[in-house]
């Protein structure tokens, strides 16, 4: 009898959370279009457009953001009482970039998108930046009034949709949207086979692969006009749907694009929380970005640890464990500021990472020595530097491919953004 009251009232406030959420959205996605520019030292956001698109894929529940993850985060207030209802973090192309040598030469910008539950009555929008001490600084704030003829839909997508994997409503799963770049329409086929890998590929590892039920992923065969991949060092610039290119920041694996608003046209095709493209390549490279989106080769020997490395990135908010391979980043990291990424700390606020998960009589740091083999420590190394920054175990797929496993934290960290997505059910 308890257990059915129980059953009963949980049903019930579900119903209540629903019943609230319907009164504040139209179940409908307000994309937010804006130019992202500066310096090293500065930076400025402009608005460009407010698009209406058909579906809100993220979850009815969990609308504001208790991680805290990000370089950046937007939000959305009621603009008659202020109450907060939506916040995301995410990051970005340009807060990298603002870490390379050329941004304390030059200004330069670059195309990001947000996405919001479409309002029911008036909100501001606001969108913030962490600063180099870890506070956010507010960039852009502006009105929305749902009603506005300004707010254009959404662009009308012709190209077909394969379903890989379809478990689960939207707003109950983790939607992955899989976007093809240099795969000709004669090369669709390949393209499809590319995305089924995927899928078998991300579902491979663990945690991913235990919950792979809670997982929607739909490709937008969208074809570009000539095979491959942009490598600017070779000369090679072929005409893609999405114009992803190697030598990102100059750095020759590191493959990513510029076409943000592009590629959110190309997305919006389907319900998506995630964006990942795959390229038409053998060479080996890509990127993740926190809430921004992933790229990797498709067809690279080591594409299975590419995708499920860069989606560590993109949907966990993961950051890169290894230390002796060249970046283009300078001083990445404050080590007198702890990171804002679940896997990775300078120690100035251990308590807050993976703390809990450490043996009592594990010593910190922990020695970085084959007698700690497969113990979740504090290895010294990571973030790009080899000295002030700590990782939670020798190897990972964070650090190298050689072991092709997640560590604890990084486990518990991929587990606790699916659940956020999913309500744990």
């Amino acid at each position: 009898m308890k257990q059915f009251t129980l059953l009963f009232l949980l049903s019930l406030s579900l119903l209540q959370l629903r019943a609230e959420t319907d009164s504040l959205f139209t179940g409908e996605t307000l994309r937010i279009d804006y130019i992202h520019s500066g310096t090293a030292s500065d930076e400025t956001f402009a608005l460009e457009a407010l698009i209406r698109e058909a579906v809100w894929a993220g979850p009815q529940h969990n609308l504001t953001d208790a991680m805290h993850y990000g370089n950046h985060r937007v939000m959305m207030h009621d603009a008659d009482n202020g109450s907060l209802l939506f916040s995301r973090g995410y990051s970005s192309l340009f807060a990298e970039w603002q870490t390379t040598a050329e941004a304390g030469q030059l200004v330069k910008a670059f195309e990001e998108t947000v996405v919001v539950p479409f309002p029911v009555k008036p909100v501001l929008v606001s969108l913030w930046s962490r600063m180099r001490d870890t506070t956010f600084s507010l960039k852009l704030r502006f009105r929305v009034d749902p009603d506005s003829y300004f707010i254009r839909p959404a662009v009308s997508n012709p190209w077909e949709v394969y379903e890989v994997q379809v478990s689960r409503p939207a707003d109950q799963a983790v939607d992955i949207v899989i976007i093809p770049d240099g795969f000709t329409a004669g090369e669709m086929e390949l393209f499809k086979k590319a995305a089924d890998r995927f899928a078998d590929n991300l579902f491979g590892f663990e945690p991913f692969g235990r919950h792979r039920e809670r997982f929607n992923i739909r490709a937008v065969l969208a074809p570009s006009a000539e095979s491959g991949v942009a490598i600017p060092a070779d000369g090679i610039w072929p005409n893609t749907v999405v114009s992803s290119s190697f030598y990102t920041f100059d750095s020759e694996r590191y493959c990513m694009t510029h076409d943000h608003h592009r590629l959110r046209d190309l997305a919006s095709a389907v319900p998506y929380d995630q964006i990942y493209i795959l390229t038409n390549t053998k060479k080996y490279g890509g990127g993740g970005i926190y809430n921004f989106y992933c790229l990797s080769s498709a067809l690279n020997e080591s594409s299975p640890e590419i995708i499920v490395h860069e989606f560590g990135h993109g949907f966990a908010g993961l950051g890169d464990e290894y230390y002796d391979s060249s970046t283009s980043y300078e001083s990445f990291y404050r080590l007198d500021i702890e990171p804002w990424e679940p896997n990775i700390t300078t120690l100035v606020n251990f308590d807050a990472k993976w703390k809990h998960l450490i043996d009592l009589n594990t010593p910190v740091p922990t020695p970085d020595e084959a007698a700690w083999d497969g113990i979740t420590g504090v290895y010294e190394g990571g973030g790009y530097v080899p000295k002030g920054i700590y990782r939670p175990s020798r190897d990972c797929l964070m650090h190298t491919f050689k072991n092709d496993l997640f560590c604890q934290a990084c486990s518990e960290a991929i587990e606790k953004m699916i659940f956020f997505f999913t309500d744990g059910k």
